[in-house]
C-alpha cells in the first residue's frame, strides 16, 4: 500500500487549498479514509474521514471549513480547505485503514500565513 499526498503549500488567511492523497494497492472506496494533521509540537490529530459508505467525520475546529472527499476514477482522496486559519499550519498526512492495517502517506506541509 503507498499514499502519496500532495498539494500542501504557503496561503493567507482566509484562502484555500485542496490537498490530495493517491493511493496505490487499495481502493480508496474501500477503505475508512483520513486526513490527520500534526502541528509544531504537538500530537498528530485527527481532521476529517471518510467511510466506504460515504459517511464523513470533522474535528470540530475544521467542521464547515474543510470537506473529505474522494474520486474513485482517480482512487484519490481530498481534503478541500476554505477559509484557513494561521492555527491551521501543519503537516497533513492521510490515512488508510482497512484488513491490512494502517498505513500513511509521507505528510504534506501546509502553512497559513495571518
Amino acid at each position: 500500500v503507498q499514499l502519496q499526498a500532495s498539494g500542501g503549500g504557503l496561503v493567507q488567511a482566509g484562502g484555500s487549498l485542496r490537498l490530495s492523497c493517491t493511493a496505490s494497492g487499495i481502493s480508496v472506496s474501500a477503505k475508512t479514509m483520513s486526513w490527520y494533521r500534526q502541528r509544531p509540537g504537538k500530537q498528530r490529530d485527527l481532521v476529517a474521514v471518510l467511510s466506504p459508505d460515504g459517511e464523513s467525520h470533522y474535528d470540530n475546529p475544521v467542521k464547515g471549513r474543510f470537506t473529505i472527499s474522494r474520486d474513485t476514477t482517480k482512487n484519490t482522496v481530498y481534503l478541500q480547505m476554505s477559509s484557513l486559519k494561521p492555527e491551521d499550519t501543519a503537516v497533513y498526512y492521510c490515512n488508510a485503514v482497512g484488513n491490512m492495517g494502517s498505513s500513511w502517506g509521507q505528510g504534506t506541509q501546509v502553512t497559513v500565513s495571518s
